[in-house]
């Protein structure tokens, strides 16, 4: 009988590792913790892996090694962000991997959906009043989404489901991506900009792009000094496309309105775990303070399709490989 190790895998996650094990008649064994060298023993005999975790695997690439001796041939990612993972040191040990680039777009568009409501709404500000027994509204009026233009970088899978939302809903939409899909712009769901023309523009910028050395700090210092003071940002993609530092900066300075953030800098030290005080990043600690700031603890993903995508999905290719095939979800390694 096949075997696969499930990696770091939560309570609400298992019952849907129990219904694929049974329906395919493979040994699933799921443990609690990430996938590290110091816990890269418990793979051995099986004959697979999934995992999904945001601390990278290791920092010089023996991992690798390690699982090649073991006999494991593939990774497969329970989720669509792999910076978890050294593509170099992993193809230089003929492991293949995969993501899950799919699982939902419609799970993390409906939270930028409701972090905008919230936003233009003023929903912080006036739970930071509720919070003081202060009913008053003046100075807190809202404008309709309508009068909006919002402007998305990034605009795969998950952006084109933003833009066709905040379409429908009579918002005017901007895009910027390097791969452009002519026929969002033919049915006038979009029109696609410089980025540069979306900081300037849009009311609200939100943020779909992956993780790469490219993108990092991607909407710092540089962007929010375009943006306009009445402008909001999402980010609901990953932590380091935003340096945090300047957008605490930029809130402070009235650079811009608000921010809505479901990823941050540094947050495997924060999200998933529980503090008495603060937590152990001071840029945080300073979004918390805010009363023009939405903060949740990455859970754009966070919904029953989406993880039972997740989970299946990452089975199924990790299956795939074991058996000798090819999955539509392998990630080719092709180089610096």
């Amino acid at each position: 009988m096949v075997k696969i190790i499930a990696y770091h895998v939560r309570q609400d996650e298992q019952p849907f590792v129990d219904e694929w094990s049974q329906k395919n008649h493979v040994e699933v064994k799921s443990v609690p913790f990430e996938l590290h060298p110091e816990t890269v023993h418990y793979t051995q005999g099986y004959d697979g892996i999934i995992y999904k975790q945001r601390s990278r695997l290791d920092s010089d690439g023996s991992i690798y090694q390690t699982l090649k001796n073991y006999g494991i041939q593939q990774l497969s990612c329970r989720s669509a962000g792999v910076d978890t993972i050294d593509f170099k040191a992993a193809a230089a040990n003929n492991i293949i991997v995969t993501n899950v680039p799919s699982y939902s777009p419609h799970a993390v568009a409906e939270l930028v959906l409701m972090q905008a409501l919230q936003l233009i709404r003023h929903y912080p500000e006036f739970k930071a009043r509720l919070d003081k027994n202060n009913y008053v509204v003046d100075g807190l009026r809202s404008r309709e989404i309508s009068e909006y233009v919002v402007g998305i970088i990034g605009v795969g899978r998950i952006g084109s489901t933003v833009a066709h939302i905040f379409h429908a809903l009579g918002a005017t939409v901007l895009g910027n991506d390097l791969i452009e899909k002519p026929e969002l712009e033919q049915a006038g769901v979009l029109k696609y900009v410089s980025k540069e023309e979306i900081y300037q523009r849009a009311d609200i910028v939100t943020s779909h792009v992956y993780l790469s050395q490219q993108n990092i700090h991607l909407l710092g210092q540089e962007a929010f000094a375009q943006m306009k003071p009445t402008s909001f940002l999402i980010n609901d993609s990953r932590g380091p496309v935003v340096d945090t530092a300047a957008l605490v900066n930029a809130l402070e300075k009235k650079q811009i309105a608000g921010a809505a953030i479901d990823v941050v800098e540094d947050e495997t030290q924060i999200f998933n775990l529980k503090f008495n005080g603060a937590t152990p990043v001071e840029n945080y600690n300073h979004l918390k303070q805010l009363s023009n700031v939405i903060l949740t603890p990455h859970i754009g993903f966070y919904t029953d399709i989406a993880v039972e995508r997740m989970v299946k999905q990452s089975l199924d290719d990790a299956l795939t490989i074991i058996q000798g095939g090819h999955s539509s979800h392998e990630i080719n390694f092709k180089g610096e």
